[in-house]
């Protein structure tokens, strides 16, 4: 049986990024395994939110979110449509802001 997020187990669930938006660095305990269904997926590691520094994952690409490794991700506002992400990994999770007076989301 699969859980929710906030649930012990295996989760799988699907994420829209609009364009314009990205998350802001965050991290989690445990992997995660990304999977881009549709769209151009922008990534990075790192504690200093850098847009410009992202690099593309289009669909059928993947990426593995090592825990506890600082990143950020999303759709660059010159995208035309919304990015599709699938994960999975071990829950629960918990979200974990770099910089926890900052907001969770950047319009870009």
């Amino acid at each position: 049986m699969f859980s929710a997020v906030d649930q012990p187990g295996q989760y799988f669930i699907l994420i829209r990024w609009h364009p314009g938006y990205m998350s802001a660095p965050h991290w989690y305990e445990t992997d995660r395994l990304c999977i881009v269904l549709s769209g151009t997926w922008w990534v990075a590691s790192g504690e200093d939110f850098a847009p410009e520094s992202t690099v593309p994952v289009a669909a059928g690409g993947f990426v593995r979110r090592v825990a506890h490794t600082p990143h950020y991700d999303g759709v660059k506002s010159t995208d035309r449509e919304p990015a599709i992400i699938a994960l999975s990994g071990i829950g629960p999770i918990h979200y974990h802001l770099v910089a926890p007076n900052q907001p969770g989301w950047r319009k870009v």
